[in-house]
């Protein structure tokens, strides 16, 4: 079975898109020779030049609001934030501009454009390198809003948040980028919007996103030896959000608990409960739907206390037996 890093996916499924495609080319810092921040753009300034791979100014606003004039007049951008923290400077292209076009002129124009952005804590970078802000974008109209959790699905949510016609927010987690998995050679295209269960279980559903998934994976093999069977469930596409799968999964387990890297006040954790709790898996519900997230400070530059702020294996284990044992 062939295995790529997460990393090699999007360079792979780039590569294959601008090959096939003319319309789609790149543009951000550092991205030609340097090959980006994490690497995922090495090599493409050889095969395409830097006419398509194209290392812009220090400038996050001029990144985004070259995506999004480019793809209003028929081009498929797909443009770097180098870190997710810096997409604060571009809020007014991508909030403003980028998700109204469409709906403000009717459909008669599209802004097909993909914005890549590494994000997340574990690497030592501190409080402005380390900031997980996916919620903000869901919150916006028009925005999808992807994040992907293992190479595969690295790969094929590229090619089709590429192939969108609405302006997508890719977000990938820094610790992911050296995770292997299966990959095809093939182009294939894993649908925006169509939440995946990743393990099958009977006695807890966990929602988690990005990194949380592989951790909860963990969780559940600690669990599964204690006879705790967790169902995980990872939505992928963040907005428009795929709840069915997520609905029937509580119906069955009676059980909830959502699990992600960004703060808990505000995050999308509170989304799910709500979704959860609006539905007909309320009446399924043996437990209170719980939430484990981030704290609510900075990420700290110090290597333990940054562990401490984020969901990590043990206290996912400790959150699944709290609510597998609940009684009322």
């Amino acid at each position: 079975m062939r295995e790529l890093t997460y990393m090699e996916a999007l360079r792979e499924a780039l590569q294959q898109k601008m090959a096939a495609d003319e319309r789609v080319f790149m543009l951000g810092e550092d991205i030609g020779v340097y090959g980006g921040a994490f690497g995922v753009s090495a090599g493409l300034i050889d095969q395409f030049g830097a006419e398509r791979i194209i290392d812009t100014p220090i400038s996050e606003a001029a990144i985004a609001g070259a995506c999004v004039g480019a793809a209003i007049t028929g081009m498929r951008p797909v443009g770097e934030i180098q870190f997710m923290d810096f997409v604060t400077l571009s809020m007014e292209q991508l909030v403003l501009q980028a998700a109204k076009i469409r709906f403000m002129f009717g459909g008669k124009a599209t802004v097909p454009m993909v914005l890549r952005m590494p994000g997340g804590s574990g690497t030592g970078a501190a409080a402005q390198h380390s900031e997980t802000l996916e919620n903000w974008f869901v919150h916006v109209p028009g925005l999808k809003v992807v994040m992907p959790s293992s190479p595969y699905d690295a790969k094929g949510l590229l090619l089709a948040a590429i192939d969108d016609d609405n302006p997508v927010i890719f977000v990938e987690h820094k610790l992911l980028y050296r995770t292997k998995g299966h990959v095809p050679e093939e182009m294939y295209k894993v649908p925006l919007s169509q939440s995946n269960v990743v393990r099958e279980g009977k006695d807890l559903t966990v929602v988690a996103t990005s990194i949380m998934v592989n951790r909860t994976l963990e969780a559940a093999e600690i669990l599964a030896q204690e006879g705790i069977e967790l169902e995980v469930v990872d939505p992928r596409t963040l907005n428009p959000l795929d709840e069915g799968p997520i609905v029937e999964s509580v119906k069955k387990t009676g059980k909830a608990l959502v699990v992600h890297e960004a703060v808990k006040t505000g995050g999308f954790g509170g989304e799910l409960v709500s979704r959860i709790v609006e539905s007909e898996a309320f009446g399924y519900l043996d437990a209170p739907v719980r939430r484990l997230a981030g704290l609510d400070i900075p990420i700290p530059y110090n290597r333990n206390l940054e562990h401490h702020t984020v969901p990590q294996v043990d206290k996912i284990v400790e959150e699944a037996r709290k609510l597998v044992s609940w009684k009322y």
